[in-house]
């Protein structure tokens, strides 16, 4: 079965400087589990078919509007059906007059009101967007998670292979930490994950023979990020003789994780290779793929090409 998640409407509400009209008397501890909003325009009609109670309520100048002309007794009624129902909480946009018929319904019913200066697209973006964030699948995965060259990566590999000690040296050489250790990742989209560090640990690193690290503090603000989304992973192993290792990349393996399908790369580990680097270079090669262009491939094409002329 799986875990859902919450988040607490004042959090919501302060992040996104609601103003707020009208508390709930649980309005500290008020969780909100649904990541969408709605709009109830059909609603304040009388049509409660397929209406889904556990989303916020956003009103604009097209809801505001149409109950206008009714009475203030009609209008009371409308909002009675509608805060009834027992919504999360309904935001009121561009600064609109909510009447005293809402606000008294919202009393009655004990439903949190709030008034926000955005209008009614960007709120609803506003607020989908830090629902679909706290309110994401997730899961956490033992690994250290960086941010090279705007790319995000994440590396994964036994305990003492030397993913903390990688970290630290692509700090130095002006990449990013995210998180160490215990990376928190979230499906933000449906082919989008973010990760971040659990705040207990957040901006430290642990390095075997020395300590902790307080990242933030030894290399600086611009050595680390809050969140990053992960478009790489990265397996550490050790170097096995024998083994056969890809050498020209023609072949793209991924990882799945939440669902999502990510570009992964296994780099055997052994003295003399330096692994910082060659996650640099991974990067790299990640964006060139992106814009287009693929060096095995064109590598490839060059010595068939080769081949044919009779050049070999």
């Amino acid at each position: 079965m799986e875990q859902t998640f919450s988040f607490k409407l004042k959090s919501m509400a302060e992040e996104l400087n609601l103003k707020p009209l009208y508390k709930s008397t649980d309005y500290d501890e008020k969780l909100l589990t649904n990541a969408e909003v709605h709009r109830p325009s059909l609603q304040l009609d009388g049509f409660y078919t397929y209406f889904d109670p556990n989303r916020i309520q956003i009103l604009g100048g097209m809801e505001i509007e149409f109950v206008a002309p009714y009475s203030s007794a009609e209008r009371r009624r409308k909002y009675d059906d509608l805060f009834s129902r027992k919504v999360p909480a309904v935001i009121v946009t561009s600064d609109r007059d909510p009447g005293v018929e809402m606000l008294e319904s919202a009393k009655q019913y004990d439903i949190s009101v709030f008034s926000t200066s955005s209008n009614t697209s960007q709120i609803m973006t506003d607020v989908l967007r830090v629902l679909g964030r706290e309110l994401a699948p997730r899961i956490t995965r033992h690994g250290v998670l960086v941010e090279v060259y705007g790319i995000g990566v994440l590396i994964l590999g036994e305990s003492g292979i030397g993913k903390s000690e990688t970290a630290i040296e692509l700090i130095k050489r002006g990449h990013r930490l995210v998180a160490d250790d215990a990376v928190e990742i979230k499906r933000t989209d449906i082919d989008k994950l973010m990760g971040e560090a659990p705040e207990l640990i957040k901006y430290y690193v642990e390095l075997r023979g020395i300590g902790i690290i307080d990242v933030r503090r030894t290399f600086g603000v611009s050595a680390v990020k809050s969140f990053q989304d992960i478009a790489i992973v990265v397996h550490l192993e050790p170097w096995r003789e024998g083994e056969v290792y890809d050498r020209l990349g023609l072949k793209e393996s991924y990882e799945e994780i939440l669902g999502v399908k990510l570009v992964s790369h296994t780099v055997p580990v052994r003295p003399g290779r330096n692994i910082s680097v060659i996650i640099e270079v991974a990067a790299l090669e990640f964006r060139q793929k992106v814009m287009g262009f693929n060096s095995a491939k064109e590598f490839t094409e060059r010595i068939n090409s080769h081949l044919l002329k009779g050049n070999i």
